[in-house]
Protein backbone atom coordinates (compact mmCIF):
# COMPACT_ATOMS: atom_id res chain seq x y z
CA UNK A 1 0.00 0.00 0.00
CA UNK A 2 1.58 3.18 -1.36
CA UNK A 3 0.82 6.12 1.74
CA UNK A 4 2.68 9.45 1.15
CA UNK A 5 2.32 12.68 2.67
CA UNK A 6 -0.42 15.15 1.33
CA UNK A 7 0.66 17.65 -1.50
CA UNK A 8 -0.51 20.38 0.51
CA UNK A 9 0.83 21.09 4.25
CA UNK A 10 0.23 23.23 6.97
CA UNK A 11 3.74 25.70 7.63
CA UNK A 12 4.02 24.61 11.03
CA UNK A 13 2.75 22.02 14.51
CA UNK A 14 2.67 22.95 17.83
CA UNK A 15 0.70 20.66 20.48
CA UNK A 16 -1.67 22.58 22.74
CA UNK A 17 -0.45 23.06 26.62
CA UNK A 18 -2.43 20.28 28.32
CA UNK A 19 -0.98 18.05 24.82
CA UNK A 20 2.44 19.09 25.42
CA UNK A 21 2.11 18.33 29.17
CA UNK A 22 1.36 14.68 28.22
CA UNK A 23 3.70 14.09 25.34
CA UNK A 24 6.45 15.28 28.04
CA UNK A 25 5.12 12.78 30.60
CA UNK A 26 5.14 10.20 27.88
CA UNK A 27 8.55 10.69 27.10
CA UNK A 28 9.63 10.45 30.93
CA UNK A 29 8.47 6.81 30.91
CA UNK A 30 11.93 5.87 29.10
CA UNK A 31 15.46 5.97 30.33
CA UNK A 32 17.66 8.45 28.62
CA UNK A 33 18.67 7.43 24.93
CA UNK A 34 15.23 5.36 24.61
CA UNK A 35 12.86 8.25 23.86
CA UNK A 36 11.96 6.78 20.80
CA UNK A 37 10.04 4.16 22.35
CA UNK A 38 7.00 6.91 22.51
CA UNK A 39 6.53 7.86 18.66
CA UNK A 40 3.36 5.62 18.70
CA UNK A 41 1.88 7.62 20.87
CA UNK A 42 3.18 10.78 20.71
CA UNK A 43 1.90 10.58 16.49
CA UNK A 44 -1.74 9.20 17.57
CA UNK A 45 -2.19 12.31 20.15
CA UNK A 46 -0.80 14.76 17.47
CA UNK A 47 -3.67 12.57 14.95
CA UNK A 48 -6.21 13.24 17.50
CA UNK A 49 -5.86 16.68 18.04
CA UNK A 50 -5.59 17.70 14.85
CA UNK A 51 -7.44 15.03 12.66
CA UNK A 52 -4.42 13.51 10.54
CA UNK A 53 -0.66 14.20 10.76
CA UNK A 54 1.08 16.36 8.55
CA UNK A 55 5.06 16.78 7.46
CA UNK A 56 5.18 19.82 10.51
CA UNK A 57 3.62 17.75 13.31
CA UNK A 58 5.97 14.33 11.95
CA UNK A 59 8.68 16.48 12.06
CA UNK A 60 7.91 18.31 15.22
CA UNK A 61 7.58 15.26 16.86
CA UNK A 62 11.01 13.59 15.52
CA UNK A 63 12.97 16.79 17.35
CA UNK A 64 11.04 16.08 20.43
CA UNK A 65 12.26 12.39 20.75
CA UNK A 66 15.68 13.58 19.43
CA UNK A 67 15.11 11.06 15.91
CA UNK A 68 15.90 11.80 12.52
CA UNK A 69 13.14 13.07 10.99
CA UNK A 70 12.96 10.48 8.57
CA UNK A 71 12.59 7.47 10.75
CA UNK A 72 9.77 9.38 12.50
CA UNK A 73 8.20 9.60 8.83
CA UNK A 74 8.88 5.47 8.16
CA UNK A 75 6.29 5.00 11.66
CA UNK A 76 3.53 7.45 10.06
CA UNK A 77 3.51 6.06 6.66
CA UNK A 78 3.91 2.12 7.95
CA UNK A 79 0.71 2.25 10.07
CA UNK A 80 -3.01 3.20 8.39
CA UNK A 81 -3.60 4.10 11.61
CA UNK A 82 -1.88 7.21 10.57
CA UNK A 83 -4.05 9.46 8.14
CA UNK A 84 -0.89 10.97 5.99
CA UNK A 85 -4.09 13.19 4.43
CA UNK A 86 -7.24 15.55 5.59
CA UNK A 87 -10.02 13.13 6.91
CA UNK A 88 -13.33 14.04 7.45
CA UNK A 89 -14.91 16.47 10.76
CA UNK A 90 -17.27 13.60 11.82
CA UNK A 91 -15.51 10.39 10.73
CA UNK A 92 -12.99 8.39 9.02
CA UNK A 93 -14.44 4.73 7.88
CA UNK A 94 -11.44 2.26 7.16
CA UNK A 95 -13.13 -0.75 5.64
CA UNK A 96 -11.98 -4.19 6.19
CA UNK A 97 -11.22 -5.62 2.44
CA UNK A 98 -9.17 -8.75 3.43
CA UNK A 99 -10.60 -12.45 2.62
CA UNK A 100 -13.35 -12.87 5.36
CA UNK A 101 -14.51 -9.73 4.66
CA UNK A 102 -14.14 -9.91 1.21
CA UNK A 103 -16.36 -12.71 1.18
CA UNK A 104 -18.70 -11.74 3.26
CA UNK A 105 -19.75 -8.04 1.56
CA UNK A 106 -16.54 -5.71 1.75
CA UNK A 107 -17.47 -4.41 -1.39
CA UNK A 108 -21.14 -3.76 -0.39
CA UNK A 109 -19.94 -1.33 2.35
CA UNK A 110 -16.87 0.04 -0.05
CA UNK A 111 -20.17 0.72 -2.40
CA UNK A 112 -21.91 2.43 -0.13
CA UNK A 113 -19.05 4.45 0.56
CA UNK A 114 -18.52 5.66 -3.32
CA UNK A 115 -22.18 6.79 -3.17
CA UNK A 116 -22.36 8.43 -0.06
CA UNK A 117 -18.74 9.88 1.09
CA UNK A 118 -17.08 10.20 -2.03
CA UNK A 119 -15.88 8.23 -5.53
CA UNK A 120 -12.44 7.52 -4.25
CA UNK A 121 -10.72 6.96 -1.04
CA UNK A 122 -8.73 9.47 0.79
CA UNK A 123 -11.14 12.23 -0.73
CA UNK A 124 -13.52 14.02 1.95
CA UNK A 125 -16.95 14.23 1.01
CA UNK A 126 -18.48 17.67 -0.13
CA UNK A 127 -19.86 18.78 3.39
CA UNK A 128 -16.51 18.24 5.21
CA UNK A 129 -17.76 15.41 7.45
CA UNK A 130 -16.51 12.09 5.83
CA UNK A 131 -13.70 10.12 4.03
CA UNK A 132 -12.71 6.65 3.59
CA UNK A 133 -10.30 3.63 2.62
CA UNK A 134 -9.91 0.29 2.14
CA UNK A 135 -7.43 -1.61 4.62
CA UNK A 136 -6.16 -4.72 5.48
CA UNK A 137 -6.92 -7.31 7.87
CA UNK A 138 -8.11 -5.62 10.92
CA UNK A 139 -8.33 -8.92 12.93
CA UNK A 140 -12.29 -9.28 13.03
CA UNK A 141 -12.99 -12.46 11.09
CA UNK A 142 -15.58 -14.47 12.86
CA UNK A 143 -17.54 -11.05 12.70
CA UNK A 144 -17.41 -9.78 9.03
CA UNK A 145 -17.72 -7.71 7.32
CA UNK A 146 -16.14 -5.01 9.74
CA UNK A 147 -15.39 -1.40 10.11
CA UNK A 148 -13.28 0.69 12.18
CA UNK A 149 -14.74 4.18 12.74
CA UNK A 150 -12.60 6.15 15.05
CA UNK A 151 -11.52 3.92 17.86
CA UNK A 152 -13.75 1.30 17.69
CA UNK A 153 -14.98 -1.63 15.86
CA UNK A 154 -18.24 -2.00 13.87
CA UNK A 155 -19.03 -5.66 13.04
CA UNK A 156 -21.49 -7.88 11.55
CA UNK A 157 -22.74 -4.72 8.85
CA UNK A 158 -24.58 -4.51 5.61
CA UNK A 159 -24.91 -2.64 2.88
CA UNK A 160 -28.34 -1.22 4.09
CA UNK A 161 -26.98 -1.02 7.97
CA UNK A 162 -23.75 0.56 7.00
CA UNK A 163 -25.71 3.62 4.96
CA UNK A 164 -28.34 4.32 7.74
CA UNK A 165 -25.11 4.46 10.27
CA UNK A 166 -23.39 6.65 7.67
CA UNK A 167 -26.79 8.91 8.23
CA UNK A 168 -27.39 8.90 12.31
CA UNK A 169 -23.35 10.29 12.37
CA UNK A 170 -24.00 13.13 9.31
CA UNK A 171 -27.31 13.52 12.15
CA UNK A 172 -24.27 14.51 14.82
CA UNK A 173 -25.51 10.93 16.87
CA UNK A 174 -22.97 7.85 17.16
CA UNK A 175 -24.43 4.27 16.74
CA UNK A 176 -23.41 2.28 19.49
CA UNK A 177 -20.06 -0.04 18.49
CA UNK A 178 -19.70 -3.78 18.41
CA UNK A 179 -22.09 -6.30 17.03
CA UNK A 180 -24.82 -5.10 14.70
CA UNK A 181 -26.98 -8.17 13.92
CA UNK A 182 -27.92 -8.83 17.86
CA UNK A 183 -24.78 -10.79 18.60
CA UNK A 184 -22.92 -10.11 22.32
CA UNK A 185 -19.21 -10.77 20.63
CA UNK A 186 -18.31 -13.21 18.66
CA UNK A 187 -20.45 -16.58 19.48
CA UNK A 188 -21.74 -18.25 16.92
CA UNK A 189 -24.95 -17.02 15.06
CA UNK A 190 -27.31 -19.52 16.58
CA UNK A 191 -26.32 -18.91 19.95
CA UNK A 192 -23.55 -20.61 22.33
CA UNK A 193 -22.89 -24.26 21.76
CA UNK A 194 -20.68 -24.30 24.91
CA UNK A 195 -19.48 -22.84 27.84
CA UNK A 196 -23.37 -22.24 28.21
CA UNK A 197 -23.45 -21.72 32.32
CA UNK A 198 -20.75 -18.48 31.45
CA UNK A 199 -22.23 -15.74 32.86
CA UNK A 200 -21.26 -12.85 30.22
CA UNK A 201 -24.02 -10.48 31.21
CA UNK A 202 -21.92 -8.70 34.37
CA UNK A 203 -22.10 -5.79 31.28
CA UNK A 204 -24.42 -5.81 29.03
CA UNK A 205 -22.68 -4.85 26.04
CA UNK A 206 -18.82 -6.96 25.44
CA UNK A 207 -15.86 -5.52 26.64
CA UNK A 208 -14.98 -3.46 24.00
CA UNK A 209 -18.16 -2.20 23.44
CA UNK A 210 -18.82 -1.18 27.25
CA UNK A 211 -15.70 0.61 27.07
CA UNK A 212 -16.75 2.89 24.32
CA UNK A 213 -20.18 3.09 25.93
CA UNK A 214 -18.95 4.66 29.10
CA UNK A 215 -16.44 6.51 27.56
CA UNK A 216 -18.68 8.38 25.26
CA UNK A 217 -15.81 9.36 23.20
CA UNK A 218 -15.54 6.53 20.41
CA UNK A 219 -15.42 9.52 17.44
CA UNK A 220 -12.72 11.51 19.06
CA UNK A 221 -14.05 14.68 16.70
CA UNK A 222 -17.27 15.19 17.28
CA UNK A 223 -16.98 15.35 21.02
CA UNK A 224 -16.59 18.87 22.13
CA UNK A 225 -16.74 20.57 18.90
CA UNK A 226 -16.80 19.97 14.99
CA UNK A 227 -14.07 21.71 13.37
CA UNK A 228 -13.48 20.33 9.44
CA UNK A 229 -10.16 19.39 9.57
CA UNK A 230 -10.16 19.84 5.23
CA UNK A 231 -7.99 23.14 5.70
CA UNK A 232 -7.93 23.98 9.63
CA UNK A 233 -4.74 26.19 9.40
CA UNK A 234 -6.52 28.44 6.14
CA UNK A 235 -10.47 28.31 7.25
CA UNK A 236 -10.59 29.07 10.80
CA UNK A 237 -8.42 31.44 12.63
CA UNK A 238 -7.71 31.60 16.45
CA UNK A 239 -10.64 33.69 17.25
CA UNK A 240 -13.26 30.93 15.25
CA UNK A 241 -15.82 29.07 18.09
CA UNK A 242 -18.11 26.67 16.76
CA UNK A 243 -21.15 25.99 18.78
CA UNK A 244 -20.29 22.52 20.39
CA UNK A 245 -23.52 20.07 18.38
CA UNK A 246 -25.11 17.55 20.38
CA UNK A 247 -23.82 14.62 20.85
CA UNK A 248 -25.44 11.36 21.99
CA UNK A 249 -24.26 8.02 21.20
CA UNK A 250 -27.68 6.35 19.17
CA UNK A 251 -29.33 2.87 19.54
CA UNK A 252 -28.79 0.29 17.40
CA UNK A 253 -30.60 -2.41 16.17
CA UNK A 254 -28.31 -4.58 18.09
CA UNK A 255 -28.02 -2.28 21.09
CA UNK A 256 -31.52 -1.15 21.74
CA UNK A 257 -32.37 1.36 24.57
CA UNK A 258 -29.31 2.87 25.76
CA UNK A 259 -28.38 6.35 26.04
CA UNK A 260 -24.66 7.16 26.88
CA UNK A 261 -24.02 8.00 29.73
CA UNK A 262 -21.33 11.43 29.89
CA UNK A 263 -17.79 10.77 29.16
CA UNK A 264 -15.68 10.36 32.03
CA UNK A 265 -13.11 13.10 32.60
CA UNK A 266 -11.25 11.73 35.26
CA UNK A 267 -9.28 9.77 33.22
CA UNK A 268 -6.64 11.90 31.66
CA UNK A 269 -8.41 12.68 28.24
CA UNK A 270 -7.11 15.16 25.58
CA UNK A 271 -7.02 18.66 25.21
CA UNK A 272 -10.23 18.55 23.88
CA UNK A 273 -12.44 17.01 26.17
CA UNK A 274 -11.23 19.21 28.60
CA UNK A 275 -13.63 22.31 27.45
CA UNK A 276 -11.72 24.19 25.22
CA UNK A 277 -12.48 23.90 21.08
CA UNK A 278 -10.64 22.84 18.26
CA UNK A 279 -10.04 26.05 17.27
CA UNK A 280 -8.34 27.65 20.26
CA UNK A 281 -5.52 28.75 19.74
CA UNK A 282 -2.45 27.07 22.83
CA UNK A 283 -0.74 29.57 24.46
CA UNK A 284 2.92 30.06 23.16
CA UNK A 285 5.47 28.92 25.25
CA UNK A 286 9.06 28.06 24.83
CA UNK A 287 8.06 24.61 24.39
CA UNK A 288 4.95 25.89 22.71
CA UNK A 289 6.16 28.66 20.38
CA UNK A 290 3.77 28.68 17.09
CA UNK A 291 -0.50 28.21 17.42
CA UNK A 292 -1.31 25.84 14.70
CA UNK A 293 -3.88 28.63 13.07
CA UNK A 294 -0.66 31.29 13.29
CA UNK A 295 1.61 30.95 10.26
CA UNK A 296 5.16 30.57 11.73
CA UNK A 297 7.33 33.49 12.29
CA UNK A 298 4.59 35.85 12.06
CA UNK A 299 4.82 38.15 15.31
CA UNK A 300 1.00 38.62 16.57
CA UNK A 301 2.44 41.51 19.50
CA UNK A 302 0.73 44.50 20.02
CA UNK A 303 4.01 46.32 19.38
CA UNK A 304 4.23 44.34 16.20
CA UNK A 305 4.36 46.17 12.75
CA UNK A 306 0.73 45.82 11.48
CA UNK A 307 0.34 44.51 7.96
CA UNK A 308 1.06 46.89 5.09
CA UNK A 309 -1.37 48.84 2.47
CA UNK A 310 -2.16 47.63 -0.85
CA UNK A 311 0.27 49.71 -2.23
CA UNK A 312 3.14 49.28 0.26
CA UNK A 313 6.55 48.60 -1.36
CA UNK A 314 7.23 46.21 0.66
CA UNK A 315 4.27 44.03 0.37
CA UNK A 316 3.18 44.33 -3.42
CA UNK A 317 0.20 45.73 -5.08
CA UNK A 318 -3.07 43.99 -4.48
CA UNK A 319 -4.29 42.79 -8.09
CA UNK A 320 -7.57 43.94 -9.75
CA UNK A 321 -10.08 41.17 -8.27
CA UNK A 322 -13.47 40.73 -9.67
CA UNK A 323 -16.56 40.48 -7.40
CA UNK A 324 -17.97 37.40 -8.85
CA UNK A 325 -16.93 34.80 -11.72
CA UNK A 326 -17.45 36.28 -15.32
CA UNK A 327 -20.30 35.05 -17.54
CA UNK A 328 -19.63 31.29 -17.97
CA UNK A 329 -18.52 30.91 -14.32
CA UNK A 330 -14.80 30.13 -13.43
CA UNK A 331 -11.93 28.97 -14.66
CA UNK A 332 -10.82 25.94 -13.18
CA UNK A 333 -7.98 26.92 -11.07
CA UNK A 334 -6.76 23.78 -10.01
CA UNK A 335 -5.45 22.83 -13.10
CA UNK A 336 -2.32 25.34 -12.12
CA UNK A 337 0.03 23.04 -9.91
CA UNK A 338 0.13 23.85 -6.92
CA UNK A 339 -3.67 24.90 -6.11
CA UNK A 340 -5.94 21.97 -4.77
CA UNK A 341 -9.97 22.31 -3.92
CA UNK A 342 -9.22 24.68 -1.00
CA UNK A 343 -7.11 26.76 -2.12
CA UNK A 344 -8.91 27.49 -5.06
CA UNK A 345 -12.11 28.46 -2.78
CA UNK A 346 -9.74 30.99 -0.80
CA UNK A 347 -8.60 32.47 -4.25
CA UNK A 348 -12.60 32.85 -5.28
CA UNK A 349 -12.86 34.99 -1.60
CA UNK A 350 -9.90 36.98 -2.66
CA UNK A 351 -11.45 37.73 -6.11
CA UNK A 352 -9.79 35.74 -8.19
CA UNK A 353 -11.62 33.40 -10.47
CA UNK A 354 -9.62 33.88 -13.61
CA UNK A 355 -6.52 32.33 -15.74
CA UNK A 356 -6.22 35.61 -16.97
CA UNK A 357 -6.53 37.31 -13.86
CA UNK A 358 -3.13 35.48 -12.64
CA UNK A 359 -1.79 36.04 -15.97
CA UNK A 360 -1.57 39.60 -16.02
CA UNK A 361 0.03 40.01 -12.52
CA UNK A 362 3.36 41.55 -12.28
CA UNK A 363 6.06 40.88 -9.80
CA UNK A 364 4.99 43.37 -7.42
CA UNK A 365 1.30 41.80 -7.34
CA UNK A 366 2.48 38.44 -6.70
CA UNK A 367 4.18 39.75 -3.88
CA UNK A 368 0.93 40.61 -2.71
CA UNK A 369 -0.68 37.89 -3.28
CA UNK A 370 2.45 35.74 -1.42
CA UNK A 371 1.30 37.56 1.69
CA UNK A 372 -1.85 37.19 2.04
CA UNK A 373 -2.25 33.55 1.08
CA UNK A 374 -2.55 32.33 4.92
CA UNK A 375 -1.10 29.07 5.28
CA UNK A 376 0.67 29.10 2.24
CA UNK A 377 2.74 32.33 1.87
CA UNK A 378 5.25 31.74 -1.05
CA UNK A 379 3.19 29.57 -2.78
CA UNK A 380 2.78 31.90 -5.96
CA UNK A 381 6.43 32.45 -6.69
CA UNK A 382 7.23 28.74 -5.87
CA UNK A 383 4.82 26.88 -8.03
CA UNK A 384 5.01 30.21 -10.97
CA UNK A 385 1.26 30.17 -11.09
CA UNK A 386 1.58 32.95 -13.58
CA UNK A 387 3.99 31.60 -16.27
CA UNK A 388 1.02 28.43 -15.99
CA UNK A 389 -1.97 31.01 -16.29
CA UNK A 390 -0.55 32.14 -19.01
CA UNK A 391 -0.21 29.43 -20.95
CA UNK A 392 -3.80 28.09 -19.91
CA UNK A 393 -5.46 31.63 -20.07
CA UNK A 394 -3.85 31.17 -24.13
CA UNK A 395 -5.95 28.02 -24.50
CA UNK A 396 -2.65 25.88 -24.37
CA UNK A 397 -1.96 23.03 -21.92
CA UNK A 398 1.08 22.09 -19.20
CA UNK A 399 2.33 18.87 -18.18
CA UNK A 400 0.36 19.08 -14.89
CA UNK A 401 -3.13 20.18 -16.93
CA UNK A 402 -2.43 17.14 -18.84
CA UNK A 403 -2.75 15.26 -15.30
CA UNK A 404 -5.46 16.96 -13.95
CA UNK A 405 -7.52 16.46 -17.37
CA UNK A 406 -6.76 12.81 -17.42
CA UNK A 407 -7.99 12.21 -13.63
CA UNK A 408 -4.19 10.92 -12.67
CA UNK A 409 -4.42 14.37 -10.12
CA UNK A 410 -7.21 14.11 -7.80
Amino acid sequence: MLRRLHREQPESFAFTPDNQAWAEAQISKYPQGRQASAIIPLLWRAQEQEGWLSRPAIEHIADMLEMAHIRALEVASFYFMFQLSPVGSVAHFQICGTTSCMICGAEDLIGVCREKIADKPHTVSADGKFSWEEVECLGACANAPMAQIGKDYYEDLTAERFAEMIDEFAAGTVPVPGPQNGRYASEPLAGLTTLKEFDSGHTKYNGSVQRAVDLGDTIRRIDGSEVPLVAPWREHGANHQPAPPKVKINESPANPGLQAPKPDRSEGRPADDTGATKAEAPAKSKANPVSKDEPAGEDKSETAKPKAAAADVDEGTKPETLDAAREGGPDDLKMIKGVGPKLEQLLHSMGFYHFDQIAAWGPREVAWVDQNLEGFKGRVSRDDWVAQAQTLADGGTTEFSKKVKKGDVY
